[in-house]
């Protein structure tokens, strides 16, 4: 008998949704000499608390889009859904990029704009097939609105970038 999940080919996606994004993220980002020299707010969390709130976001979300799956009745709900899933996560990675990468603090803010948006589109779109979807997605909204303010106070703060 195979497990069940061979049955649910969506959980294995979004498995691999998740570890491509943790990773990337992972690698991209660079806590060096450039990001010690930023003045940071003093309500930053500590940068080790970073990687488990966002690795717990992810694992949330995992649920979120397994529930939206299962919830959805078609094929174009489906597709859709993932599409959404991707472009956040395309999002998410290029904050990284400009971020620490690029060193452009103030770039990413308006990119955390979209990011922001995604998460919202998720949100709008999963709404009137599957509460639980939108129940384990909304920390990620909670969260990447924290992530855009502390963003702001860093540009405020560091500006202007070059």
């Amino acid at each position: 008998m195979k497990p069940s999940f061979y049955k649910q080919p969506h959980i294995i996606a979004a498995a691999v949704w998740l570890f491509v994004v943790i990773t990337s993220g992972r690698l991209l980002t660079e806590i060096g000499p450039w990001y010690f020299a930023l003045k940071q707010p003093d309500w930053k969390p500590p940068d080790w608390a970073f990687g488990l709130i966002w690795t717990t976001i992810f694992l949330l979300a995992l649920f979120s889009w397994d529930f939206a799956w299962r919830g959805s009745s078609t094929k174009k709900q489906k597709i859709i859904l993932s599409c959404l899933f991707i472009a956040n996560a395309c999002l998410n990675i290029f904050w990284s990029v400009l971020y620490f990468k690029w060193h452009r603090p103030d770039w990413s803010l308006i990119e955390a704009t979209f990011l922001w948006l995604s998460v919202l589109a998720i949100i709008a779109f999963t709404w009137s097939f599957s509460k639980y979807a939108v129940l384990f997605i909304t920390p990620y909204i909670i969260w990447v609105s924290l992530a855009i303010l502390l963003n702001l106070e860093t540009v405020r703060l560091n500006g202007p970038f070059q």
